[in-house]
């Protein structure tokens, strides 16, 4: 639940600003911003699933390791989103493009935390 709700809060004024606007795929910059939050919320949502499943699968000594990892990846996820769309910031489809790489990092997050379903994760290794 705190992944959730810091997401939330990461979303920052891009989602406020969009909060009025519906989307629309082909529409307004607004409705094609709108668009994006929602797909962002869609796709956290689901790696937050994710990431509860895995936990739970996980041995009580391998859940640590495991948490230090994933708030790694959220402090990075925001920051890369952030440099890689800095120079549209003061643009009108900021949001847009901020929402989609945050999009991007986080369905490259699924294969990170499917990993730690195989021998392949941090705690098998000696």
């Amino acid at each position: 639940m705190v992944f959730v709700a810091s997401c939330v809060m990461l979303i920052g004024a891009g989602a406020h600003a969009q909060a009025g606007a519906a989307c629309n795929p082909g529409g307004t910059v607004e409705e094609t911003n709108a668009c994006a939050v929602q797909a962002f919320q869609a796709a956290d949502t689901e790696i937050a699933i994710l990431y509860g499943d895995v936990m739970r699968a996980l041995s009580a000594h391998e859940r640590p390791l495991l948490r230090q990892e994933h708030t790694a990846w959220q402090r990075v996820r925001v920051t890369r989103c952030k440099q890689a769309t800095r120079a549209s910031e003061s643009e009108p489809e900021w949001p847009r493009l901020y929402h989609e790489c945050l999009i991007t990092e986080t369905e490259a997050r699924r294969k990170g935390l499917m990993r730690w379903l195989t021998l392949d994760h941090p705690s098998a290794k000696p």
